[in-house]
């Protein structure tokens, strides 16, 4: 978002759309993501400030009908600001989740420093292309940073949520969370079965739906952030498993 007019018709979207989930009696237990970019975190000047503002106005929406607000994190330069926002944020709003990405070199002690009390943390291993400077390259090297960072949220006093659709991420994330609380969290439509076999067993499965008139440009963008991305595409479209 490059205006101010733009990040104020997208909190006008959540408003709407929380208002809407509560008039269907879904609104209870349901989180809405957001990324603070959309919400004015890009605009000069004062663009930190508007984004909490933003962001202060949909957790209120939010609080207002029983839901909860994850603050989204992007590419590696907007990770300070986002962690900033939340603990301002959380000093109202204790609920708000947090969002880290197991491909960064600083995860790690990101996760060390929210895995305390009443912290929702939602792990995943990151979508942009960062540079060797600041993020794993190889996927090995990210699987086994998830491993990590997992460990120490589950070891932790806060509440971890698991967004993968790695079989192997979530085997282990079912090893090392037995006898707490978490969550697993997958994108809308990619593992449908395994999603149910989770839900079935009596483990809390979380799905994302990304919504809204802009989703073509925003799938086009995270293939072009991460090649990679196409390929896991590519695969859940064929596996649907």
């Amino acid at each position: 978002t490059t205006e101010i007019a733009d990040a104020t018709r997208t909190v006008d979207a959540y408003v709407t759309l929380l208002s809407a989930l509560a008039d269907q009696g879904l609104a209870s237990g349901a989180d809405v993501s957001v990324k603070l970019s959309a919400v004015g975190q890009a605009l000069p000047g004062d663009g930190h400030k508007i984004a909490l503002e933003n962001a202060r106005l949909i957790a209120e929406a939010a609080k207002g009908v029983g839901a909860t607000l994850t603050l989204d994190m992007e590419d590696h330069t907007t990770t300070d600001s986002t962690l900033d926002i939340l603990q301002e944020l959380r000093m109202d709003f204790p609920w708000v989740g947090a969002v880290i990405q197991a491909y960064l070199h600083r995860t790690l002690g990101d996760a060390r420093d929210l895995a305390v009390a009443g912290s929702r943390v939602r792990l995943c291993k990151g979508a942009y292309q960062e540079p060797a400077s600041v993020a794993y390259q190889a996927k090995s090297e990210v699987d086994q940073s998830y491993v990590r960072c997992l460990r120490v949220l589950m070891e932790g006093d806060g509440y971890p949520m698991v967004a993968s659709h790695d079989p192997r991420i979530i085997k282990i994330a079912g090893e090392l969370g037995e006898g707490r609380d978490f969550e697993y969290q997958m994108l809308y439509g990619i593992r449908p079965q395994e999603q149910l076999a989770i839900a079935g067993r009596g483990d809390t499965m979380r799905v994302y739906v990304p919504f809204g008139i802009q989703w073509y440009g925003y799938f086009m963008r995270r293939l072009a952030e991460r090649p990679a991305n196409l390929a896991f595409f590519l695969r859940a479209l064929v596996t649907r498993g």
